[in-house]
């Protein structure tokens, strides 16, 4: 297990070296000039030549990208061109509103997709199986801006009962937290019904059956428990995504956290926020799939990490 997580960890580098090279390279190419943007295109040639030397925006790509991982090493990605911020200080502004978001709206999804996957499992073929199936591709497949017009209308302007915009409470969270929520809900229960019926048909489950063994017992923790991998496998996925912020929801609710930032990143083209955010996204993805293939040993004992066994 130990030579495993070393070895991820080892690749983790490259991975987090090659998303650093790839958007400082398309950064470079991006039609537009973020001295003159961040000047506002008022400015003469020579005070833009100045400002870019100030900032070391004429020195050659490969020593601005060098600069750029020594400052990613001791977590210094500069300072914005637009809100003079330090940039890490940006990013954990918004990452603490971001969790909060992601954590409401991740329970939200697990509470209400895994039990639902779980029962229509146990009611195939059953009208209530159809139902939640329906729901589970709607909640798929309905954009999540729209869903979040949707709440807003309803909730907070026809019915009035929760705020549309703003973070400043938990009633602020709601709405976005479904909205953001619905569509991770309806994939959990999908897989959980797929794993759940795949291991339902197996020959020790009939055998449990066999022997008396109570339903619900066979279910939660017989089933239930060997169809966890792939469950597993979405919820963390899912969780990543959530963690890196939503940015139609998180703009729609004017919610500053992760996602805002990095679209306001992209319209101002502020290179050292935008590489910042960047790396955080990189950053997260690459820990929540690293604690889920963890994960799998102690879900299931017949795997096993480390040299000569899978």
């Amino acid at each position: 297990m130990l030579s495993y997580i070393a070895k991820r960890l080892f690749q983790t580098i490259f991975v987090l070296l090659g998303i650093s090279l790839i958007t400082f390279v398309l950064l470079q190419v991006v039609p537009g000039d973020p001295v003159a943007l961040m000047l506002d295109k008022r400015a003469d040639a020579e005070t833009i030549a100045r400002v870019k030397h100030e900032m070391g925006l004429d020195l050659p790509y490969y020593i601005q990208y060098l600069n750029f991982l020594k400052g990613a090493i001791h977590l210094d990605f500069g300072t914005s061109y637009f809100t003079k911020e330090v940039v890490f200080s940006a990013l954990m502004r918004s990452f603490g509103v971001t969790v909060k978001l992601a954590c409401m709206a991740f329970v939200f999804a697990a509470v209400l997709g895994i039990p639902t996957g779980i029962f229509a499992a146990v009611k195939r073929g059953k009208g209530i199986d159809t139902v939640v199936m329906i729901l589970s591709i709607i909640g798929v497949s309905a954009p999540a801006f729209w869903v979040a017009i949707i709440l807003q209308i309803v909730f907070g302007l026809k019915l009035d009962w929760l705020p549309i915009s703003g973070f400043d409470t938990i009633e602020s969270y709601i709405l976005p937290s479904i909205a953001l929520g619905a569509r991770y809900a309806g994939n959990m229960a999908r897989i959980t019904r797929t794993s759940m019926l795949e291991v339902l048909h197996q020959d020790y489950i009939r055998t449990a059956r066999s022997k008396g063994v109570k339903r619900s017992v066979m279910i939660l923790k017989h089933a239930l428990k060997n169809a966890m991998i792939p469950i597993v496998t979405l919820v963390g996925t899912d969780f990543g995504y959530m963690l890196t912020g939503s940015m139609l929801i998180e703009k729609v609710f004017s919610i500053p956290g992760i996602g805002k930032l990095a679209v306001d990143a992209m319209s101002n083209r502020d290179l050292p926020l935008l590489e910042g955010t960047v790396m955080y996204i990189a950053f997260v993805f690459v820990v929540v799939n690293l604690l889920v293939d963890i994960s799998y040993a102690f879900l299931d004992p017949r795997i096993r990490y480390g040299k000569g066994e899978a």
